[in-house]
């Protein structure tokens, strides 16, 4: 194994204790990319574990079959449209970890024809006459590969341009659906973005991208294929931690996730959806100062949060205003009194209802246990009424955290499931 293969296995996977890394866990996250049998658009996760390569891939993929292409129905794609499709997100992901597009980009793959018997993660070149012909691409693909002989035969190809690497991927469709073609994919983001970048990127280099442990990706992974950056925090921009920069997100993503994670309080501040309107800032700044999540504040807090929103501050004006929001003299200021007062005019970007499709890859998580969207209709309720609720399913309460009234009706008995 090269010094380049070892440092791409120590990235990704750790150096794991008592012989290397378990069976088990490198066998879940042995899968390509699959689509659903029973829907089209829809790719499938055969165990727990690789849905932090797989769920960013769907999410690209579903942007550009919803923005890119003229199909009437976004859900029936052909053939075709799924070798297209798949291989244009992949490309798009590389492009996008990619530093600086003058500089070349990277493939881990099968050997192609020839090779050394030493082949690994280096860079392919025409090899002599002298060299031994290994296994075909198709044939190491079928094979039952533990993990010292997957890394001891993949090879890196180099491509130098972005017409190079569309080519390439797509010329490789086979083997992203082939039963290693996550990993190779994961690899050839790491190669493509550079080992030393992402350690400079990651507040910890000593945890591993893949949990030794549960197998699941860590933040990192996640933000380096919904980004480009291997960043290990979510909110806006870096920030200043008892002397040390944790880096952040620095600009918008064409898409964006929301997370279970913030509603338990481990994460804040997910700002990868949309652009925040101004009563959408104005809310957030306001539960800065209110992190239970009463929806009330203390109205001595009153004066910060204004100052905070860049809004008349003076201290007569905040006392009216006091008076005002808060009438019977109870010491507090409501959440949506507030936005009522300063932000009466501001139409949010979302409507009041609009149709949501929920994705879960696990056949075990779908009814029937085939892959298949759960539609609904999502209505976002006044800030009014908070004290409706229909229920609180996980899938609710992630949304609550982009849209904290917000009741969802779904066409089945059943609301669709997270794990």
């Amino acid at each position: 194994m090269s010094d380049t293969s070892k440092e791409v296995v120590d990235l990704v996977w750790g150096r794991p204790s008592g012989g290397g890394v378990p069976a088990s866990l490198f066998r879940r996250w042995s899968q390509g990319f699959v689509f659903s049998e029973a829907e089209r658009s829809a790719l499938e996760q055969f165990e727990g574990g690789p849905c932090a390569v797989i769920a960013p891939v769907q999410a690209f993929l579903l942007k550009n079959i919803l923005f890119n292409t003229e199909g009437s129905n976004w859900k029936d794609i052909s053939e075709e449209e799924q070798r297209t499709v798949l291989c244009s997100t992949l490309s798009e992901i590389l492009e996008s970890a990619c530093l600086n597009k003058t500089q070349a980009f990277h493939l881990a793959t099968w050997p192609r024809a020839k090779t050394t018997d030493s082949s690994d993660i280096t860079d392919s070149h025409p090899e002599p006459e002298s060299s031994q012909t290994t296994d075909t691409p198709t044939a190491l693909a079928a094979e039952e590969l533990g993990f010292e002989r997957f890394h001891s035969v993949i090879q890196k190809r180099t491509l130098r341009t972005v017409a190079e690497l569309r080519e390439a991927v797509l010329s490789l469709y086979d083997t992203w659906k082939n039963k290693f073609g996550v990993l190779l994919f994961l690899y050839s983001v790491i190669l493509t973005k550079g080992i030393e970048n992402i350690k400079n990127e990651i507040e910890d280099t000593s945890e591993p991208l893949i949990d030794p442990v549960y197998g699941h990706g860590s933040q990192s992974l996640i933000n380096l294929l919904v980004t480009g950056h291997a960043v290990s925090n979510v909110w806006d921009g870096d920030r200043e931690c008892s002397g040390m920069k944790l880096h952040g997100i620095h600009q918008q993503a064409s898409v964006g996730f929301l997370t279970l994670m913030e509603s338990l309080r481990y994460c804040k501040e997910m700002a990868l959806v949309a652009p925040e309107s101004p009563s959408e800032q104005a809310r957030r700044v306001f539960q800065t100062f209110d992190p239970e999540d009463n929806g009330f504040i203390p109205d001595t807090l009153l004066e910060d949060v204004m100052k905070a929103l860049d809004l008349v501050s003076e201290p007569d004006y905040v006392n009216l205003m006091k008076s005002k929001l808060d009438p019977e003299g109870l010491g507090i200021i409501l959440l949506g009194q507030f936005l009522l007062e300063f932000f009466p005019d501001q139409d949010s970007v979302i409507p009041d209802s609009f149709p949501v499709y929920h994705y879960n890859g696990l056949k075990q998580s779908n009814h029937n246990e085939k892959v298949s969207y759960v539609e609904g209709t999502a209505l976002v309720m006044g800030f009014e009424d908070p004290m409706v609720r229909t229920d609180d399913t996980p899938v609710k309460r992630c949304l609550q955290t982009k849209w904290p009234y917000i009741e969802l009706l779904w066409t089945t008995e059943r609301s669709p499931s997270l794990n």
